[in-house]
């Protein structure tokens, strides 16, 4: 990981046009090709002001970092003007392990894995733990249309698991032959924001019961008006 502490200008242009004046900033640049500007001031410290997500590239020239990374047919753009770089390291961070699912995720996905037709009907499975640049997919299936899905599996669905199924989902869909991929999240538990985001973002949401995946209980029957 490398990171630049510099006096800078950041300009961005792609789906709007932002432009933020000379600071001293942080920029992040990871080994996946992950790019965050940080500032440590006026309550942005928990998040970064700007931010794109692999796939991308990155050029560093004298004076100039560029970011860019394809949008559909479009190009987002970042530019950082770099007028006095005061730190500039790099860290070797290592093989890092991925998080650790709970036990309650564990038998989520290995019980989905064995029928994932509880997330939608018709859904087969490709693979477990299908690997991108961000991190592995939980359970990468097939639909019925034969079209690729990509499901990530909480405990708790929420806007940080949305978030997290996006950027795989940015990932996957850079291979033009799974560009349509879509994503669900199934979970025990809908958070009403995640699912509000999701349906912005074109993912799909199912809720699970671990019970009656194990066979515990028999699925609650839904009546349906004529």
């Amino acid at each position: 990981m490398r990171l630049i502490v510099a006096r800078c200008e950041v300009s961005y242009t792609g789906r709007l046009t932002t432009r933020l004046a000379e600071s001293v900033r942080l920029l992040m640049i990871k080994e996946d090709g992950t790019f965050m500007v940080w500032s440590d001031s006026g309550g942005q410290s928990v998040k970064p002001l700007n931010w794109m997500t692999p796939p991308t590239v990155v050029e560093l020239t004298d004076g100039l970092v560029v970011v860019r990374k394809r949008a559909g047919r479009s190009e987002d753009r970042l530019e950082i003007r770099l007028l006095e770089v005061l730190s500039d390291v790099t860290h070797d961070m290592g093989e890092a392990a991925g998080l650790e699912k709970d036990g309650v995720e564990r038998d989520l996905q290995l019980l989905l894995a064995d029928d994932p037709t509880h997330v939608e009907a018709g859904l087969r499975l490709v693979k477990r733990e299908w690997p991108t640049d961000v991190g592995p997919v939980d359970l990468m299936c097939r639909a019925e249309d034969d079209g690729w899905v990509a499901v990530e599996i909480k405990r708790v669905g929420t806007i940080d698991a949305v978030e997290q199924l996006s950027r795989y989902l940015d990932c996957i869909r850079a291979d033009p032959s799974r560009a349509g991929c879509r994503g669900i999240l199934a979970a025990q538990q809908l958070k009403p924001q995640a699912v509000a985001l999701a349906e912005q973002r074109g993912i799909g949401t199912a809720c699970v019961d671990l019970a009656v995946l194990r066979g515990e209980r028999e699925p609650e029957l839904t009546l349906f008006a004529v």
